[in-house]
Formats: C-alpha cells, sequence, structure tokens
C-alpha cells in the first residue's frame, strides 16, 4: 500500500500574499470557482495541469529558523539559471547564499518575502551542454 501526496503547505504569516508570489515564480495559478482572497486563512494555488498543489496556511508567528524542508527549482525555458535568478529577484525573493562555482556548476539559495529558503538550479539545457 502507497499513499499519494495530495499537496504542500506552508505556514505564512500572509497566506494571500505567499500564494501570489509563488503563483508568479511557477505560473501556477488559483482555482476560478474558489479564488483566493487577502483576509482568507488558506489559499491554495494549483499548477496548469492541476498535478501540484500548494497550499498556503495563516499562522500568527512567523519563521523561526532554517527551513527543513524546501523546493528547489529548475527552469522550464532555455534562459537558464542566471536569468531565472533575476526574474525571482524582480517578484520579490532574496538572495542568501550564492553556490555557484567558475565552471558554472552550482546554485543559489534564495528566500521567499517571509523568508523561506529555495534553490535555483541550472536549466536541464545548461546542464546538457556543460
Amino acid at each position: 500500500m502507497t499513499v499519494l501526496i495530495s499537496h504542500t503547505t506552508f505556514d505564512s504569516l500572509d497566506a494571500y500574499a505567499q500564494s501570489r508570489f509563488w503563483a508568479r515564480v511557477l505560473g501556477f495559478s488559483e482555482d476560478p470557482g474558489d479564488p483566493n482572497r487577502p483576509d482568507d486563512d488558506e489559499c491554495m494555488i494549483f499548477s496548469p495541469d492541476g498535478a501540484q498543489r500548494l497550499l498556503f496556511i495563516r499562522v500568527p508567528d512567523a519563521k523561526q529558523v532554517k527551513n527543513r524542508l524546501h523546493l528547489d527549482l529548475q527552469p522550464a525555458d532555455a534562459g537558464g539559471r542566471d536569468r531565472e535568478l533575476q526574474r525571482l529577484l524582480e517578484l520579490g525573493a532574496t538572495e542568501v547564499d550564492d553556490r555557484r562555482n567558475p565552471d558554472g556548476t552550482g546554485w543559489v539559495v534564495l528566500a521567499d518575502p517571509e523568508g523561506n529558503e529555495f534553490c535555483i538550479l541550472r536549466s536541464e539545457a545548461e546542464r546538457t551542454a556543460g
């Protein structure tokens, strides 16, 4: 017997703002039949195919320590890691640690607007080319 992951849940001070940030980062959207609102305690976003879901739940306390779980993101298009890094910074992410190497390998650790860490990796095309 096995189980399936229904969705990944993030505790948030502002569930709506976090859902909006991550929707822009990932190209996800909300359920048009149940739209997220600024005063909602829970906000869900869905991948374009509906297979992946992220739920943001309002909690009263801010993040305290380093995440025990984080997302590793890979650029989906040919723009590559460094171009995607710029887009994520423009969306409101902050750089935490630059782990890029001179040979092009490595990643960059970022934080979302509430301080949750995540990483941006090289694209598949970048890994194949180098």
